[in-house]
């Protein structure tokens, strides 16, 4: 079984790398929440924002519990920087860019 995800990502510039609890790192479970933030905070930091969407497997995803990270609606996965590798191994297909903002 495969789980979507849409995570939110700033234009690519060369940066150090974000702090674990910044959004832009965590995927989202909800595509409205991942434009909110590409378009309302990217966009304004980041002079650019996009909304990538992806699948992974949904039996190594059960090991990242949700977090509900405000509203109902604003619902993530917290990936620990150290675990990143690995998660990116179980993503299955491509990543689609779904949403630019400018």
């Amino acid at each position: 079984m495969r789980t979507q995800l849409s995570t939110p990502a700033p234009a690519p510039a060369p940066a150090p790398a974000p702090a674990e609890s910044d959004p832009d790192d965590d995927p989202v479970l909800n595509e409205d929440y991942a434009i909110r933030i590409a378009r309302d905070w990217n966009v304004k930091h980041d002079g650019a924002g996009f909304v990538t969407r992806f699948e992974v497997e949904s039996d190594f995803l059960s090991r990242f519990p949700v977090q509900q990270a405000g509203g109902r609606t604003i619902l993530e996965l917290w990936v620990p920087a150290e675990e990143l590798d690995e998660f990116n191994a179980h993503i299955v297909g491509v990543i689609e860019v779904v949403h630019e903002f400018r």
